[in-house]
């Protein structure tokens, strides 16, 4: 019986294996889970930091998995796909589709948020959640070079750092990632390389009451805003520019313009050595502004941001970078502290609460942020030659980051428990699989 049940179980797993194969199916994923020790806080949160949000205590922040079935994206054939990801942890929150605010961003009136993965799992954990960040269909048309066309969530295609971890240097994301620029859309989104040098990217994006960022597919779908942008590669594929950004109205309650856009440079300075260079602008009309300058001030809002990356590889298994911000959030709009206090805000019998925390301890002031860290990324199952498949791509990535803020053009601002600034040491783990 023995005998016969574990045949019986292996011939199933060889002919998924082979079905998944036949299919071009994809299965896939990561765990990625770290600490943070905050000297200067004794419990709570890193200030306006995301994703390595909570001082001094573990988080599981991404266990993501997903499915999907790559296009064939060359020939004169037509082909079909699809993904769809499935993200458990405390880095949910900052991938949901939250694109619809608790409060109308120009009127501040309730709005009715989207349903598409807010609500999903655990708020009483008032840290972990649910996300769906992304659930697409793609399609390669043989038209011309080749024309690829996305139709669902997907992840933005502007900037340089995201959400998922195995695509960033650091645990901890720049404050461009958080508060500058959108991190999902929903819509089309379509690319085309016109030839070895020049790719371009357009869409249409919709579900969102912020401009098309962060959008649902249930609620806002009669807004629709446009998104696009170009790459530029050098023949020996040493350098690249990229363009990108969005525009359109803000919601279906708003025709004020909300847009920004962003470039990347990268270069390869030697083999060994990647200089990153990141710059974005961004713009809101018309939004309600409550903080320590401006209380109940309808005005135009207006952030931006320089990071600077650079990345060198000790070896095949070891890498060391360092990164430098300024983010400039010009009227205390964009990078409210707690993050996902704010984030987590729902209108509950007419009175706004939040189920990561005291709605009363959220600040925010226009202010300049600067923060510089630097980190290594050890692959010690490769260095230690160590022979088990299931840890063979497990990456060590500890790091240090010093934050600093200065309030803009009003009184002193202190969001870091209590002062201007604070030191960092993280270490986490990251695990594909």
């Amino acid at each position: 019986m023995l005998f016969f049940g574990t045949y019986s179980a292996t011939l199933y797993a060889s002919n998924l294996i082979n079905f998944l194969k036949d299919s071009r199916l994809e299965l896939g994923g990561w765990i990625n889970g770290g600490a943070t020790f905050n000297p200067s806080q004794g419990d709570g949160y890193n200030g306006p930091v995301i994703f390595a949000d909570q001082a001094n205590q573990f988080q599981l922040n991404q266990f993501n998995v997903f499915v999907q079935r790559s296009v064939v994206s060359t020939g004169d054939t037509w082909d079909f796909g699809a993904r769809v990801d499935f993200m458990f942890g405390t880095d949910p929150i900052y991938t949901q589709a939250f694109g619809v605010p608790t409060f109308d961003v120009n009127s501040g009136e309730p709005l009715d948020r989207s349903n598409w993965d807010l609500d999903l799992c655990c708020s009483s954990s008032r840290t972990y959640g649910i996300a769906l960040p992304q659930t697409y269909l793609e399609v390669y048309a043989p038209i011309g070079n080749g024309l690829n066309v996305k139709a669902g969530h997907f992840y933005t295609p502007t900037g340089f750092e995201t959400v998922t971890a195995p695509d960033n240097f650091f645990y901890t994301r720049a404050y461009t990632l958080n508060a500058g620029e959108p991190f999902t859309h929903s819509g089309l989104l379509a690319n085309y390389t016109v030839n070895k040098n020049w790719s371009i990217l357009g869409g249409a994006i919709t579900g969102s009451a912020t401009g098309g960022w962060d959008g649902g597919l249930d609620k806002q779908l009669e807004n629709w805003d446009g998104l696009a942008g170009f790459t530029w590669t050098s023949d020996n594929l040493a350098t690249s520019f990229h363009f990108s950004g969005t525009y359109g109205e803000t919601s279906t309650r708003s025709s004020e313009h909300w847009g920004f856009y962003n470039i990347v440079i990268k270069h390869k300075i030697t083999p060994k050595t990647l200089l990153v260079l990141h710059h974005i602008y961004g713009f809101a009309g018309g939004v309600l502004l409550n903080n320590s300058k401006y209380n109940n001030v309808v005005k135009d809002a207006e952030w931006m941001s320089v990071v600077t990356h650079l990345y060198y590889d000790l070896t095949d298994n070891l890498s060391v970078g360092i990164r430098g911000e300024w983010f400039r959030d010009s009227d205390g709009f964009r990078n409210p502290s707690p993050f996902r206090i704010a984030a987590a805000t729902n209108v509950v019998n007419g009175v706004a609460t939040s189920f990561a925390g005291n709605i009363n301890n959220v600040t925010i002031a226009p202010a300049d942020y600067y923060s510089v860290t630097v980190g290594m990324n050890w692959k010690v199952a490769k260095t230690l030659k160590l022979k088990l498949d299931a840890i063979k791509a497990l990456n060590i990535r500890p790091n240090i980051r010093y934050d600093r803020v200065d309030a803009y053009q009003t009184g002193s601002y202190r969001p870091f428990a209590g002062n201007k600034d604070q030191v960092l040491f993280s270490l986490d783990f990251l695990l594909p699989f």
